[in-house]
């Protein structure tokens, strides 16, 4: 394809990577952020946008990489004809506001888990009460960027919930505007996304695990995420049960651009959990290594309305988030004294598999940036997920930082959780 004019827009500076692989392939890219804490982020690395709706002008196509009210700009754009990937007001509120995503699955055919919407935490906690079980506390709004605020339960009578509900309500009264208390099934956690071309879904679908615990063994912290394995698919009873019942909707919408739906399955159904109506980080970036179409490609005829055809590497891809701290909080200060500017180092000269996330180009070396610690992404694949792993991690040891954190089980779900999920027969092509 001929070179391209590529804008991409970001608040928090989430689609760096693609920026930068969109450059490689030799398209003309500007990127605007708009959190000036994080605006050197990828300096070097990609041209830089001062005023993003003056470069809409410019630009052939425009990428925005978020909800929380991007939609609506996105729409906008589109309505004036211009080329967009990016959500609309509807797409947004299916991932924001938990309950009307549930809603929004129930209306169209998809099961859904129980579940109370509370504003209020002394309602919560007398339900709790009164309805003793396992739930988890999920927050809506905002609030639920703060991924360590999620809380599963683990005590039948909801004793534990309770406790972090009071919790709660002193320390995050006025920030959790609204909560979700949803009922806890056991089984295994997976997600199933696809690419939507404001008409249909783009084949083929993208199955993939994530691992959100800091550590190893899903201890510690929660995070937004240490690491995902994946894997492509033709449309799979899956995917049927769920998304797919939504493409008729997303294409009233108009909705251009990518979409996941994380549940819980097991041997007695289908329980979706949550919404994410764009891009997911660090998953496009494991997407782009599992991708043979060249992604400035592939994004420009999906933003033009096309049926591109999606090219996929057969198999299993991995990606691991290389963190230092004060990864997963945000906090500026501990930032600047033990990572800022620290030097990302590669023992060889080979890139292959490297993705970038908060850096940025300092006289030709690679320094840290930002205020939350989160490095690069290092991707594997091969034609088993043990393969994937192993090319993963052997890139891993090339990458000196100092204070890195890396979990060394990326993918070790799959060995018995595609077991399961292949004997309840959803991962079975249709």
């Amino acid at each position: 394809m001929e070179k391209k004019k590529f804008l991409f827009v970001s608040q928090d500076a989430l689609i760096s990577d693609i920026t930068w692989q969109v450059t490689k392939e030799g398209h003309d890219v500007k990127y605007f952020i708009g959190d000036k804490i994080e605006a050197d982020i990828a300096d070097g690395f990609v041209k830089k946008s001062d005023d993003w709706k003056k470069d809409a002008e410019w630009a052939d196509v425009i990428i925005f990489d978020d909800v929380l009210g991007w939609g609506a700009k996105a729409q906008k754009l589109r309505q004036q004809g211009k080329k967009v990937i990016g959500g609309t007001p509807y797409t947004d509120r299916l991932e924001d506001d938990r309950s009307f995503g549930q809603e929004e699955l129930k209306k169209n055919g998809v099961s859904i888990l129980s579940y109370q919407t509370f504003n209020d935490f002394d309602a919560a906690i007398e339900f709790v009460k009164k309805n003793p079980c396992e739930y988890v506390i999920k927050p809506s709004g905002e609030a639920q960027n703060n991924k360590g605020l999620l809380f599963v339960g683990m005590e039948k009578d909801g004793a534990d919930v309770i406790r972090i509900l009071e919790a709660y309500r002193r320390v995050w009264g006025k920030k959790i505007k609204e909560f979700q208390l949803q009922r806890k099934v056991n089984g295994v956690e997976v997600a199933v996304g696809a690419f939507h071309n404001g008409k249909r879904f783009i084949y083929p679908i993208n199955i993939n695990f994530e691992h959100k615990k800091l550590f190893p063994g899903d201890l510690g912290p929660a995070t937004g995420e240490m690491g995902t394995s994946m894997f492509w698919s033709g449309p799979n009873r899956f995917f049927n049960s769920t998304l797919k019942k939504l493409e008729g909707v997303l294409a009233q919408e108009g909705y251009v651009g990518y979409i996941d739906l994380n549940c819980i399955v097991n041997g007695n159904g289908i329980y979706p959990l949550e919404f994410t109506s764009r891009f997911g980080y660090p998953t496009i970036s494991i997407q782009q290594e599992g991708m043979i179409t060249p992604i400035g490609e592939f994004l420009y005829l999906l933003a033009d309305g096309e049926d591109p055809q999606l090219k996929t590497k057969r198999g299993f891809q991995i990606g691991v988030r290389v963190v230092v701290p004060p990864f997963p909080y945000s906090d500026k200060q501990t930032f600047d004294v033990y990572s800022k500017d620290a030097a990302a180092v590669f023992k060889g000269k080979n890139l292959d598999g490297v993705h970038i996330e908060d850096v940025k180009l300092v006289n030709g070396e690679w320094t840290l940036t930002g205020s939350t610690g989160v490095a690069l992404i290092i991707c594997g694949t091969g034609l088993t997920m043990k393969q994937a792993q192993e090319q993963a991690y052997n890139r891993i040891r090339n990458i000196l930082i100092p204070n890195m954190l890396y979990r060394t089980d990326i993918g070790d779900r799959w060995f018995e959780d595609g077991d399961k999920l292949h004997s309840w027969g959803y991962l079975r092509e249709n």
